[in-house]
């Protein structure tokens, strides 16, 4: 057992919460679409129980805790980063498990917006007679879900816009070279990045240029693999390309107006193969594919590029986050192209903006990441790192 901290009770529930978004943070994406949350039961100054939410399907974080802590549980504290649900899902409601344990008090970091719950399950513990205290430690528990938060409030998922550039910001030489503008230490944060995203976008072009395996992979950890999506209007990846793979988790989307036997190649090869009406530029329309992926509970996204994909992620205001990994080189050349392209904007006081921004060493390259400030004046989730 260990005794919480701090002075008073409030100290005492930052030292309980601070354990609990621990918890949750061991997730490690692995919940998805269910956010990562954790749980601590309290009794005496003392955690007796821990918990946090298991893959989807599995039990969460209060369920957990309150067995561990067993019977000792009634009169005790529980401590939970996100509200307790209060529906019947993949798994029954944990306020019912909460009321039946017999906690006297429960703490939590924040509402959970999903209109599901949506501060019923407070108001049901409430109802029950039990204490609620409602945001300790609310701002990191925000950022924590961040891209949970993003699927239900908006029903798109979370998308973070990544690139490697050079410090003129070019993403490849004329000549089409682009291994390796970045170096080992930026390239192995791009593969955490896709880690912690439930899908990794690119367009046909970086297909076609590099034939990238899209996969995470991190050195003495197993790595959560992002579903793999290819934006190619004409169909145009051969089917032996490596991001299609074996393994079923590739989705290429394309347009009504692809031809119809590469369709059948690339699904011979394993691909997943999604035709869309063509937008007004006659190709793959982005928006349309973030809310397919939305509604196959694909919570975030991860743009790769190139050049033209970031243009449109830009230019329709797609981008939650962008993570820039910048090399200390400089490449030159009027054909060598740019990180970022599509319309752009005529004025600076139009251009995308980025808030709490965070600069980052990678080896010998910055890493500058921050939070997109959309059109419409949304405000933008709290700062994480990479």
């Amino acid at each position: 057992m260990r005794t919480v901290g701090g002075s008073g009770s409030e100290g005492a529930d930052r030292w309980a919460m601070g354990v609990a978004l621990e918890l949750a943070r061991s997730c490690d994406y692995a919940t998805s679409p269910n956010p990562m949350v954790g749980a601590v039961v309290v009794r005496d100054g003392e955690i007796i129980g821990r918990g946090r939410t298991a893959p989807a399907g599995g039990l969460h974080a209060e369920v957990t805790a309150l067995r561990e802590a067993g019977d000792a549980a009634r009169g005790a504290t529980l401590v939970v980063s996100l509200e307790p649900c209060c529906h019947h899902g993949r798994t029954p409601p944990c306020t019912e498990a909460v009321v039946a344990a017999g906690i006297s008090r429960c703490v939590a970091a924040m509402p959970d917006p999903n209109p599901r719950v949506s501060g019923g399950g407070l108001e049901s513990l409430r109802r029950a007679g039990i204490e609620v205290t409602v945001g300790v430690e609310a701002e990191a528990a925000r950022l924590l879900n961040e891209q949970y938060l993003r699927w239900v409030t908006a029903g798109l998922p979370f998308v973070t816009a990544k690139f490697a550039s050079s410090l003129d910001g070019r993403i490849a030489t004329a000549s089409g070279e682009s291994r390796w503008i970045s170096g080992d230490a930026a390239r192995h944060l791009g593969h955490l990045l896709r880690h912690r995203h439930d899908a990794v976008l690119v367009g046909v072009g970086t297909v076609l240029a590099d034939d990238p395996e899209l996969s995470a992979r991190l050195e003495g950890t197993a790595s959560r693999q992002p579903l793999r999506v290819v934006l190619d209007s004409r169909l145009s990846v051969p089917p032996a390309a490596r991001v299609v793979g074996s393994d079923g988790r590739c989705l290429i989307a394309t347009t009504s107006e692809a031809p119809a036997p590469a369709r059948r190649a690339l699904e011979a090869a394993g691909a997943r193969v999604i035709a869309f009406a063509p937008g007004a530029d006659a190709r793959v329309p982005l928006s349309e594919v973030l809310k397919l992926l939305a509604e196959e509970e694909r919570i975030s996204v991860l743009v790769e590029g190139g050049s033209q994909v970031h243009g449109s992620v830009f230019d329709q205001e797609l981008a939650d986050r962008v993570v820039a990994f910048i090399a200390p080189r400089v490449v030159g050349g009027e054909g060598a192209p740019s990180a970022v392209a599509g319309r752009g904007v005529a004025r600076l006081a139009a251009a995308a903006t980025l808030t709490r921004v965070s600069v980052e060493r990678a080896g010998d390259d910055i890493v500058v990441s921050g939070y997109c400030v959309r059109g419409q004046g949304g405000a933008p989730p709290v700062q994480g790192g990479v």
